[in-house]
């Protein structure tokens, strides 16, 4: 597959040039111009390309790449040595932000849902981000953690009375925890997404409204290895997901 045919189908499919984000959705270091073998990742970080390029990948995908907004732009430390490796070794990295959280198939919140066995019933939010659903069938705040932390594979941070009944709940993946409030006026039981901050808590016991931050990178696999899998089964490309594990 040519990269830029890649490239392409993957703006088509995810639809980036609609979303506001914080960094360039697609390809932000171009490598050779066939594609064959694919890695995807949660981040592009020096331990995945380092791996991913031993693999023998000629692409690799991620949910968070590089140049975000605000960030230094000069090429020095460890954004040079990732970007030299990726250079010397003519890999490329396409990287997907806002487009691969929202993507009602592939994305990280329906795959969240899925996981946890959510009924998605709507969006609502900035861009239409945050999910809302309801369980198959109710379950208590303990049990619904306790699902949330064999799913997901870490235990959740879990602010709430833990006898309270759970059926409504809000989701969003990664560093969503500023959308408690919106959620909890949407009728939420419970708010799940990667991250929390100081206030979540107050909020989560004056409301009664409980909040779980199940992690940022614990949230954010299901959507880029769902893609490569999709590009997997539609190109014939090889495909290997590359995890490293965050406890954040």
């Amino acid at each position: 597959m040519k990269l830029s045919e890649l490239r392409d189908y993957n703006a088509s499919l995810l639809q980036a040039g609609q979303f506001r984000d914080y960094c360039p959705n697609g390809l932000q270091v171009e490598g050779k111009s066939e594609v064959l073998k694919i890695a995807t990742a949660v981040t592009a970080s020096q331990s995945v390309l380092d791996r991913a390029i031993a693999w023998g990948a000629d692409a690799i995908l991620v949910h968070h790449g590089y140049f975000w907004r605000n960030e230094d732009m000069c090429i020095t430390g460890i954004k040079k040595s990732r970007i030299a490796a990726l250079i010397r070794h003519e890999v490329s990295l396409l990287a997907y932000h806002l487009p691969l959280d929202a993507h009602p198939e592939l994305g990280n919140n329906a795959g969240l849902g899925r996981l946890l066995a959510i009924r998605e019933t709507g969006r609502f939010g900035e861009q239409s981000l945050i999910c809302k659903g309801v369980l198959e069938s109710e379950m208590s705040l303990a049990q619904f953690s306790s699902v949330v932390e064999f799913r997901l594979e870490r235990r959740p941070l879990v602010i709430g009375d833990p006898e309270s009944i759970i059926r409504n709940v809000a989701w969003c993946s990664g560093g969503a925890q500023g959308y408690f409030e919106a959620s909890i006026a949407e009728g939420a039981d419970v708010y799940l997404t990667g991250e929390i901050s100081e206030q979540n808590y107050h909020v989560a016991n004056e409301t009664g409204v409980a909040f779980i931050a199940a992690g940022h990178h614990a949230t954010e696999r299901l959507g880029i290895r769902a893609l490569g899998t999709h590009l997997e089964r539609e190109f014939g490309l090889e495909h290997r997901f590359f995890d490293q594990d965050n406890p954040v």
